[in-house]
């Protein structure tokens, strides 16, 4: 391939033309039109003329608009060029529309620029074919890296890539130099790597996974910050490699209902996994498996499901049918409606908003968007409601004691002087937050944290494990804890769905706004106030009508048999009109299937078969268990399935929607049970069964299945 030299566009701070004594300045952002985030780096000239500048880091541009011109031309590497007509506006913000045309092979020969504390930044960035569609390619030309190229199909490494790139030179022992000063720190991500250890890092790193390369030489009062004080090599992963974290689970396996016949699990509302799962589909990528989890990309939609009768809280509703996907298999649907209290009957708030401020969430994607979300639910609060504002970076601090809810102004004045910067002590925040909820602790009212965060906690107990501890101590106080997740690149998934697990809350991901309007506007009651909590499924199996059931999805939220009857063990919480659908895909009896499995009689006992009620045409008995919201003793309401399958096309179009979510999810997840499953045949479905789709949620998955099945296309034609 062609290489193409590039003269970064970025070697002066700004273009520099001839300057006027008459005229106005124009400031404002540029962003993506795709993704909405801010594009560093655009040119932005007066058109006609050699005045210009570039945006920053941030996105961000000013310049002077001399007498007698009125438009603005900016031009971005992988983005469509555009002249605007200024007229009698000082603000112009920009969103400029992705090329089409794809990248050639790019090498970069290196270059410096200057900071305003005096630090240098040497950068070296060497690419290789990058597609259009690559999101990095397209907003910097000169880190446009993919894969680099393999000599004799040997692995590249990043020495390899070091090697290549001028100013730096890696002697036999794979000691790295930058213009002849030894490198003797690196950093991946930002974060320190391989206990310093440069040569052994550069020899292990695949170079295919490296989005950008710098080399940071710091003399500044910047170092004595950022704790940069030497030649530091700083590696940027790919975004599809980048330090997101995701729980890892095993899928769960057919059960025998003779050795298994009790399936025991607690309700599960959360929908964070199906916006996470958006993020990465809509930025081009599949998610990573363990960042599929079935029952939230189920139940992030709406059903219709019976209303609860007289004072119970939750109603149960089941249907069955044969499994799209497998048709020698039924479907089997559980759904659980919890009771829907009107606005005005809501018990009185004390609520206490957690808001990370610390650097990692100084992007447009993360404090900003927590800004407008928290401004959202601000507007539903009523005057008995209050609320706190706990920020943490550092430390943890209260930055806004209980305030009536009809104080919106004063609320929402706090919230705009948030800014980010420095560590995160996760920990403290959450303690803190806790102490000023009980301080405030409204008795029979609505006690909870909302946490807004990206869940990257690096100071003082950070850990999964150290954080469930943390929660399960403070959650008998009676104060749940909701979270919100923001941002990408260094999301921490798995720690926030524990906290929001082991915390008797639930746990949403904020993509955008209208995601947060979502979870905050439009199902407001679902999200802050609990119905029935507690809540636990059992269901039992006839083996004389079921071989072997599968649960699908809810792997951490598995239950044993026993816990179903123990009133200590914590389980989930239903919010008002919060609805759940869970599915068993099921071997009916006598079916010869390659999923039931086998084992050789016992030599050393001998094992009684159960007798089995072969007359009966019952197939499952379901159980189900809920406390009140302030109860802690449980109540049991159960339902019998009969074996009478139906149609698939002749039930209702929830089930047969959330059914082509189920086929999604185990594609997405590369399940080993998902058969004869296919992205065509989920999306066939879920169009016809999109029903009276108001807000257009169910329209969105068939577009993105649409895009999902497309990338499944070039991911297996690249195997």
């Amino acid at each position: 391939m062609k290489k193409i030299a590039l003269l970064m566009i970025m070697l002066l701070a700004g273009l520099t033309g001839y300057s006027q004594d008459s005229g106005r300045t124009i400031s404002g952002t540029v962003y993506a039109k795709d993704d909405g985030l801010p594009l560093p780096g655009v040119t932005v000239k007066v058109t006609g003329t050699n005045t210009g500048t570039q945006t920053n880091q941030s996105g961000k541009y000013s310049i002077t608009l001399p007498a007698g011109k009125d438009k603005l031309t900016f031009a971005f590497v992988g983005f469509e060029p555009q002249t605007i007509k200024v007229g009698k506006k000082d603000k112009l913000d920009v969103k400029m529309e992705p090329s089409s045309r794809e990248l050639s092979e790019v090498v970069v020969t290196g270059y410096g620029t200057s900071t305003s504390d005096g630090s240098s930044v040497f950068s070296q960035l060497y690419g290789n074919s990058a597609p259009a569609n690559n999101t990095y390619a397209k907003r910097n030309a000169a880190i446009a890296i993919e894969k680099p190229k393999r000599d004799n199909g040997a692995k590249t490494s990043l020495e390899d890539l070091l090697k290549k790139m001028e100013g730096l030179s890696v002697d036999d022992k794979g000691n790295l130099s930058s213009k002849g000063q030894a490198v003797t720190k690196i950093k991946l991500n930002g974060k320190d790597y391989a206990g310093g250890d440069v040569a052994k890092a550069i020899q292990n790193l695949p170079a295919d996974i490296i989005e950008k390369v710098q080399m940071i030489d710091d003399y500044g009062d910047q170092a004595a910050k950022n704790g940069i004080k030497t030649s530091v090599l700083n590696i940027t992963t790919r975004a599809d490699v980048a330090n997101e974290s995701y729980g890892k689970f095993i899928e769960n396996k057919y059960q025998n209902p003779l050795d298994n016949p009790l399936s025991t699990f607690s309700v599960d509302v959360d929908a964070a996994s199906y916006s996470n799962i958006r993020r990465f589909i809509n930025g081009g990528q599949l998610p990573p498996k363990d960042a599929v989890r079935i029952e939230e990309m189920i139940n992030y939609f709406k059903y219709q499901l019976p209303e609860p009768k007289g004072d119970e809280p939750v109603a149960i509703a089941t249907e069955l049918a044969a499994a799209p996907w497998n048709p020698k298999h039924r479907l089997l649907r559980i759904g659980l409606q919890a009771r829907t209290i009107k606005a005005d009957k809501l018990p009185a708030s004390n609520l206490v908003f957690l808001i990370d401020v610390s650097g990692s969430m100084n992007e447009p994607n993360k404090l900003p968007l927590v800004k407008q979300s928290m401004k959202m639910l601000v507007d539903q609060l009523r005057r008995q409601d209050k609320v706190a504002i706990v920020v943490y970076a550092g430390n943890a601090g209260l930055v806004l004691p209980a305030t009536s809810g009809d104080e919106k102004e004063t609320i929402n004045d706090a919230i705009d002087n948030l800014s980010a910067g420095g560590s995160t002590a996760g920990g403290e925040g959450i303690k803190l937050a806790y102490k000023i909820a009980r301080e405030n602790f409204r008795k029979g009212g609505n006690n909870r944290i909302v946490m807004a965060t990206d869940g990257d906690f690096n100071v003082g107990a950070s850990s999964d494990e150290s954080m469930e501890q943390l929660i399960t101590k403070e959650r008998d106080s009676g104060v749940d804890l909701s979270i919100m997740g923001f941002g990408m690149g260094n999301y921490k998934d798995s720690k926030m769905e524990t906290l929001a697990d082991k915390g008797n809350g639930n746990y949403a991901y904020i993509d955008n706004l209208t995601e947060a309007h979502k979870a905050l506007v439009s199902e407001f009651g679902g999200t802050m106030f609990t119905v029935a909590k507690d809540v636990k499924l059992q269901i039992e199996f006839n083996p004389a009508k079921v071989q072997a059931y599968r649960l699908i999805g809810y792997e951490n939220r598995l239950l044993a048999k026993e816990d179903f009857n123990n009133d200590k063990k914590d389980a989930g919480d239903m919010g008002s009109g919060h609805a759940v659908t869970a599915f068993y895909e099921i071997i009916p009896a006598g079916v010869k299937d390659d999923y039931s499995g086998s084992v050789d009689p016992l030599k050393y006992q001998k094992v009684e078969k159960p007798a089995v009620a072969s007359a009966s045409d019952e197939m499952a008995t379901i159980k189900f268990r809920y406390k009140q919201p302030q109860g802690s003793v449980s109540k049991l309401s159960q339902a019998t399935v009969m074996d009478t399958p139906k149609e698939f096309d002749n039930l209702s179009a929830d089930y047969r929607f959330a059914a082509a979510v189920a086929e999604a999810g185990m594609l997405l997840r590369e399940s080993d049970y998902k058969a004869n499953a296919t992205f065509d045949q989920a999306i066939k479905i879920a169009k016809a069964a999109k029903g009276n789709d108001e807000e257009g949620y169910r329209s969105e998955f068939v577009r993105l299945m649409q895009s999902a099945r497309s990338m499944n296309r070039t991911t297996l034609a690249k195997n």
